[in-house]
């Protein structure tokens, strides 16, 4: 990632599209062999924030919720990396009984994507448990819808912090 977006941080976001908008701003600043985690019950926004992100990071395609199909790929429009949009939740067999000893590593290679996870990005949902076991470094964004709708029960506002983790 380069230093456009900060390492950690913490934004109250109003709107679905206030969240596109912070994800568009990290989309412009992540590279080759970046991973991101998204984590957060559903409908808390991981999928909006992921469109922003694609469109930051100038990809092809409608990014939608990678749930049934488990990962999707967007290659680049400007000769830049690709998304890797997955759904770590049903990658890593998550309530099988299994799930534990699943390699993290090998179900992404399972996947039979087209381009080598070292050349893109990858976003995965749910996916703590995923990236320990595939990479040192990685970007953690939590999602959390409760806070705001427990002050004002009518409220869309989400709070989205992050930071860089190194294992």
């Amino acid at each position: 990632m380069n230093d456009t977006f900060p390492v950690a941080g913490r934004e109250r976001l109003e709107t679905a599209a206030d969240t596109q908008q912070l994800g568009f701003r990290l989309g412009q600043a992540l590279e080759a062999g970046d991973v991101v985690i998204l984590d957060g019950p559903l409908g808390a926004g991981k999928t909006t924030f992921t469109q922003g992100l694609a469109r930051g990071m100038q990809v092809k395609g409608r990014v939608t919720s990678p749930t049934f199909v488990i990962a999707r790929e967007h290659r680049s429009l400007i000769d830049g990396p690709s998304l890797v949009h997955v759904d770590a939740y049903r990658l890593l067999g998550a309530g099988d009984e299994h799930a534990g000893e699943v390699d993290a590593s090998g179900a992404l290679d399972s996947l039979d994507l087209d381009t080598d996870l070292d050349d893109a990005v990858v976003v995965a949902e749910w996916g703590g448990g995923l990236v320990e076991q595939i990479t040192d470094t990685y970007m953690l964004i939590s999602f959390d819808r409760e806070t705001a709708v427990a002050a004002d029960p009518d409220s869309s506002a989400r709070y989205v912090q992050w930071r860089v983790v190194h294992n």
